[in-house]
């Protein structure tokens, strides 16, 4: 059995004074352990009780969040950029979803933020290890922790870990049937979710051209990258399409001047495009995805104060530092697309949320639609007849802060102003959609 702790408020407060010199506010009950989910395969959780002025976290749902990459890491960028109760600085988050949710971080697959392989061999390379891992890691937690067994669990993710949460919940939807794992499934949401990758590359011409960030040159530049992309994925040569994607990529930066695939009103400063001393395609994808993931004063707070606050981190353990042999390991599984596993989601009756970002590139709204539209699901005419819901924005009166779409259990939520990283970009609705995925709201 892993080792177990729990930090109090008290200690949590005395442990952040102590270690930055910053004055922050009591934080919820929390735990975290390590759980091995299989030789040489170390697997990091966290978990934030939640802390709701108006009711018990007994009576509210139990969220896990699961970061992309893959090897971004939950703990760290999930719980201190996007959701959690404090920010980077460790100043409270009013948008956090502590308030509405228990919320578990888990850094998957293993290697990614605190949690680390002892060997090569125990990398993950496709999504079917990675759900076997978290089924083993699931079945630790609620046979730990009894008391979420009958509370709603919800699965939340972005980007790769969208692939990943739908592969999950495929296998933890089997493993329930099957008597193995005790808890109260309730649903998949699938935030700028890699689920069709060759339908977002497919897609990125055109949504430049048409947000005027490409003129006709570059509209035929990227058209013919992303085409070479498409041939490698029809001949399953898929670690060829991860590196041609890659290549695409260069050819859209080079475009449009540098955009920032996670948002296209921002650009990347130019010196950290040609920051990277190797040019070969694994480093450009560091660069561009899982980097940011892992700026610098974020990896000082996790291996400064937060290492020392949770105690049990072991000495060879450095957080993110595996993220590259992760994203190495899995790069044959990267361009794979899982629309299929989304469909047997929906046969089984499980409720599937897709949200996206109106500013994301990298996986663009528009490729989104184009799976949608894919899936054999016997829904989805009489969802693609319905009109769909504006919802204002809770931070701006009489602003439109998105739309929404919901039919048996299939909903899409299109936010808007949002980029990528949806819960950072417009905190205020991605809490409110939590709600109503949650049935709060």
């Amino acid at each position: 059995m892993g080792r177990f702790q729990t930090a109090s408020a008290l200690l949590f407060l005395i442990a952040t004074v102590l270690n930055t010199g910053l004055s922050t506010p009591l934080a919820s009950k929390e735990v975290w352990d390590y759980v091995q989910v299989r030789d040489g395969a170390h697997m990091f959780w966290w978990l934030y009780y939640a802390d709701s002025p108006s009711a018990k976290y007994q009576d509210l749902p139990l969220v896990m969040w699961l970061q992309g990459g893959p090897g971004g890491s939950g703990s760290g960028f999930g719980n201190f950029e996007e959701i959690g109760p404090l920010d980077r600085d460790l100043n409270p988050r009013k948008t956090s979803w502590v308030q509405a949710a228990s919320v578990l971080f888990v850094d998957n697959p293993v290697g990614t933020g605190f949690s680390y392989t002892d060997r090569p061999e125990s990398y993950a390379t496709n999504v079917a290890t990675v759900a076997s891992d978290m089924l083993v890691l699931l079945k630790h937690f609620f046979t730990q922790k009894t008391e979420f067994q009958s509370i709603p669990f919800y699965i939340f993710s972005e980007s790769y870990g969208g692939k990943m949460a739908a592969a999950i919940s495929l296998e933890l939807t089997k493993a329930i049937t099957q008597g193995s794992v005790k808890c109260n499934f309730r649903g998949v949401a699938l935030g700028d979710s890699w689920i069709s990758p060759l339908d977002s590359v497919m897609t990125w011409g055109p949504y430049l051209y048409t947000t005027s960030l490409l003129d006709d040159y570059g509209l035929a530049d990227v058209n013919k990258a992303a085409e070479a992309v498409k041939q490698a994925v029809e001949q399953q040569q898929f670690s060829k399409a991860t590196e041609l994607w890659s290549v695409t990529e260069s050819v859209v930066e080079q475009n449009t001047n540098g955009v920032n695939f996670y948002n296209i009103l921002t650009q990347e400063p130019d010196e950290e495009r040609r920051s990277s001393a190797r040019n070969d395609f694994l480093s450009q994808l560091m660069r561009r995805h899982i980097h940011p993931l892992h700026r610098q004063s974020l990896s000082e707070l996790m291996n400064g104060p937060i290492r020392k606050k949770l105690g049990i981190i072991p000495a060879n353990v450095t957080w993110g530092g595996q993220a590259e042999d992760v994203f190495s390991y899995m790069a044959g599984d990267f361009m794979k697309p899982v629309v299929d596993i989304v469909d047997q989601l929906l046969a089984a009756g499980v409720n599937v949320t897709v949200y996206n970002g109106q500013l994301d590139l990298i996986v663009d709204t528009m490729g989104q639609e184009q799976w949608v539209k894919q899936l054999k699901w016997e829904g989805l005419p009489s969802f693609n007849n319905l009109r769909w819901t504006p919802l204002d924005d809770p931070a701006s009166t009489g602003a439109t802060g998105a739309f929404y779409k919901t039919y048996k259990n299939f909903a899409f939520y299109w936010i808007l102003k949002a980029g990528h990283m949806i819960p950072s970009d417009q905190g205020p609705m991605a809490l409110q959609m939590l709600k109503m995925i949650t049935q709060q709201d």
